[in-house]
């Protein structure tokens, strides 16, 4: 359960070969969390896993293309062909 979403959320973000060691940790600990009965194994293992995975949410390579920076670029591209093409 907290494994398999854990898993997903690293694959999403694409982190393994930058930090393996913060991913390797942030599966032992969803790991602990579904194994776990104590509530406080599962709220001490829980808050370990949401300090690493915040790590690894920050270590994650930024989106190259699709920002708002991008799209300026784009519509300067697109003006100064427009404005090469035009007559004059």
């Amino acid at each position: 359960m907290v494994e398999d979403e854990t898993r997903a959320e690293l694959a999403r973000l694409g982190v393994e070969e930058t930090a393996p060691g913060l991913t390797a940790l942030a599966v032992k600990l969803a790991e602990a969390i579904d194994g776990a009965d104590a509530p406080t194994a599962i709220a001490v293992a829980a808050r370990e896993l949401r300090a690493t995975m915040q790590e690894l949410r920050r270590l994650a390579p930024v989106d190259a293309e699709g920002d708002t920076v991008d799209d300026i670029a784009a519509a300067r591209a697109r003006r100064r062909a427009a404005a090469r093409e035009a007559p004059g």
